[in-house]
């Protein structure tokens, strides 16, 4: 097997891991493609590629990570991760559970770890690599990985919601939800919807959004019924999707561009956050990138005095 090959069996892996770390789909790809220019260049045969692989694209992340911290603190408003519409990482054995490490919700909390506990986080516990093999990809003992395995889970499980819902509960949770939306069902929406549910969007200053965020359902279920009718008057289609691992959609414009995605947080049978990412910079991944700004323009013109 060519050099070539070797690295291209590994690819979604690496790709996989890369994601986790950084949380943003171009950091990972020029992670990958980065890792693989060592590879390249590197006159030695490793005795595992599989492991030297993941080591150099772990420490790439790293390196990546440190220096995207700086700007994520500065960024207008909420940051989210860029939107994973495929994973092409496929384990069956362990889809769920690769699913739910790279759902929003999980990722946000990976941002509150140093970028060593996240590395050394995303290889034990989504990977389940050794420490030996953990040890050499950070550059630290293995008794040092141990200490940041173990603040690193703390801290996750400190933050994780004690009740998760099953994927088959969340995934008719959606239909229901997207149903209800579709229909103009403002009661069917506030059942659906948690008494504190929180609408937040991610639109980096670049797009329009919603101030800081809507919260409660009753003030959720009225934005809703507010901004879908002129949406779907200009052409505008929503497209139930699965979106990091969790029920989500994507909206399009009537040219099929991208407009923004939506994530659907549920737990104890009830939608308790929809994150929507709107800054195009974020979306050239998934599709054209509409302008968001001209069809708000447009949706105003045609919104109903009475919306």
């Amino acid at each position: 097997m060519t050099r070539v090959e070797e690295f291209e069996e590994l690819r979604s892996l690496l790709f996989a891991i890369a994601y986790r770390i950084l949380g943003s789909v171009s950091e990972a790809e020029d992670a990958v493609q980065e890792t693989w220019l060592r590879y390249d260049a590197s006159a030695t045969q490793p005795t595992s590629t599989k492991a030297y692989l993941s080591a150099v694209v772990t420490r790439v992340s790293i390196d990546v990570l440190r220096s995207a911290r700086v700007r994520r603190e500065q960024y207008p408003g909420n940051w989210f991760p860029e939107p994973l519409v495929t994973d092409p990482y496929a384990d069956p054995a362990r889809s769920a559970e690769l699913a739910d490490s790279v759902s929003m919700a999980a990722l946000l909390l990976l941002e509150q770890l140093t970028p060593l506990e996240r590395a050394v986080f995303v290889l034990r516990e989504v990977f389940a690599f050794d420490f030996r093999e953990i040890a050499t990809a950070v550059g630290r003992s293995e008794a040092a990985c141990r200490q940041l395995a173990v603040r690193a889970r703390r801290h996750m499980d400190e933050g994780r919601p004690r009740f998760e819902a099953d994927r088959r509960e969340r995934d008719e949770l959606a239909a229901r939800f997207f149903d209800a939306l579709r229909e103009g069902d403002v009661d069917g929406l506030l059942e659906l919807l948690a008494a504190d549910v929180q609408m937040i969007g991610d639109s980096g200053g670049k797009a329009p959004q919603w101030g800081k965020g809507v919260v409660g359902a009753a003030n959720v279920a009225r934005v809703l019924r507010s901004i879908f009718p002129p949406f779907v008057a200009i052409g505008g289609t929503l497209e139930p999707h699965t979106v990091n691992g969790q029920p989500g959609a994507i909206l399009r414009d009537r040219d099929d561009k991208v407009i923004n995605t939506w994530t659907l947080e549920v737990l104890d049978g009830r939608i308790q956050a929809i994150r929507t990412v709107l800054n195009p910079d974020k979306l050239g991944h998934v599709g054209p990138v509409a302008d968001a700004w001209a069809l708000l323009r447009e949706a105003n013109r045609v919104r109903r005095p009475t919306d």
